[in-house]
């Protein structure tokens, strides 16, 4: 047995995955999950729509492709091996314009390059598959599903307490000290010693690799995503989920409608630039926050070539009809007073020095230490896959001997999709 003190920063999906599968792997482990927040899944995990992803969008061969269809299926097997609600309501991806259809092109390409069951779609077929959306082509994807990843994360938590580890609440990280054999992590009202950390602090990610002592490749920028949810009587508008063709120049999706895994339909998110890491609201603001995003060329560097992509996403995010015609685009009926404002959540997006926004995931080995430095959507998709990915790590780096005996049907799904194929 090898250096088997592991702590976990950040209490999100990502740390609990990592930690889960950690304990699998390595029942003696010690592993401990510290998160400054007093409940679990406080921010990306629980702020999301909750899709399970198939994987359509992103560049074959690249982490999030590999990880997304990994996770997917591991997600899907883990929720019905544990009773967690979860349906493959499926999802359409409509060109609303002729020069977005050459695009669903490049997407069909891409879905069978990374195994996604999808159908190049009419209109004919787009209207018995949900009748109010507007298009000249679309692409079906069938297996797209639903989930509650709060409902995830607490069951992940449970079974990490019941396989011996531990969880702290309330634990926010003041420093790390990063010594030959040993990590010391200290909090406001604790501390904890350990052969390795495990960062997987989301929003905070990249300033608790330079708290580690590295300097982090990328710099997080919080764009917040903001949501509507349609009025019951106009629930009926989605029957599953109604995506646009996203722009390829950046890694959001698109205002689109989802419907809920607890019922309800969820329109949006947006993407506007939040003046605070954690800032869920319009008026949210943090001086030391706003101060590092203004004086971070690479961002002045997105604004000005982004400029008028920028200026809409704000428009729509003060204005409620400008958030409705942007819905109309797909879904004609919808009207601004269909929709009540929903709770909204911020994304944690790595910004590269020469400001380009990395469209990738991103974990990095440094002394004792695992930081994922970039893990925005479908990081919740892709968690258990994520998870094994930096369990495999401390295995090797951390000479710790794995209990490869499982027949777990998550691990099975895992082996069966090793990361190297």
């Amino acid at each position: 047995m090898g250096s088997n003190r592991i702590v976990i920063i950040g209490g999100g999906i990502l740390g609990l995955a990592s930690a889960h599968r950690i304990l699998e792997l390595v029942p003696r482990a010690d592993v401990t999950v510290i998160e400054k927040e007093p409940t679990l899944a406080h921010h990306q995990t629980g702020n999301n729509s909750g899709v399970i992803h198939s994987g359509i969008y992103y560049k074959p061969g690249s982490l999030k492709a590999i990880n997304c269809r990994r996770g997917k299926a591991a997600m899907e097997a883990f929720c019905t091996s544990r009773g967690i609600a979860h349906e493959r309501c499926g999802k359409v991806i409509v060109a609303t314009r002729e020069q977005q259809v050459p695009a669903l092109g490049r997407l069909m390409d891409r879905a069978g390059r990374n195994g996604v069951e999808a159908e190049l779609i009419g209109v004919d077929q787009l209207a018995r598959l949900e009748p109010h959306a507007r298009g000249l082509a679309a692409i079906h994807v069938p297996e797209t599903g639903i989930v509650d990843y709060r409902e995830v994360a607490s069951r992940l938590a449970e079974e990490i307490l019941q396989a011996g580890g531990t969880i702290h609440l309330n634990c926010r990280v003041d420093e790390v000290v990063s010594m030959p054999q040993e990590q010391v992590v200290l909090c406001s009202n604790d501390e904890f010693h350990a052969d390795w950390i495990v960062n997987c602090a989301g929003l905070q990610s990249d300033r608790l690799m330079r708290m580690s002592g590295h300097a982090p490749p990328v710099k997080i920028v919080p764009f917040r995503g903001e949501y509507y949810e349609l009025a019951r009587d106009s629930e009926h508008l989605c029957r599953s989920m109604i995506y646009p063709v996203p722009d390829p120049a950046f890694p959001f999706l698109g205002v689109h409608m989802t419907r809920l895994i607890s019922g309800g339909v969820e329109c949006g998110p947006n993407a506007v630039l939040a003046l605070a890491r954690e800032g869920y609201t319009p008026g949210s603001f943090n001086a030391a926050d706003m101060v590092e995003i203004m004086l971070n060329p690479a961002v002045w560097s997105i604004m000005l070539r982004y400029w008028k992509v920028g200026a809409g996403e704000m428009h729509r995010s003060f204005s409620k009809q400008a958030f409705a015609r942007a819905l109309q685009e797909l879904v004609p009926g919808v009207r601004p007073g269909d929709l009540k404002r929903a709770p909204a959540g911020v994304r944690a997006q790595a910004l590269t020095p020469d400001g380009q926004l990395l469209d990738d995931f991103a974990i990095q080995t440094r002394h004792r230490q695992v930081h994922v430095c970039n893990a925005p959507s479908p990081a919740a998709t892709s968690s258990l896959s994520i998870g094994e990915q930096v369990a495999r790590i401390l295995l090797d780096a951390a000479d710790l001997e794995a209990n490869e005996g499982s027949d777990d049907v998550v691990t099975r799904i895992l082996k069966e999709h090793p990361i190297g194929n």
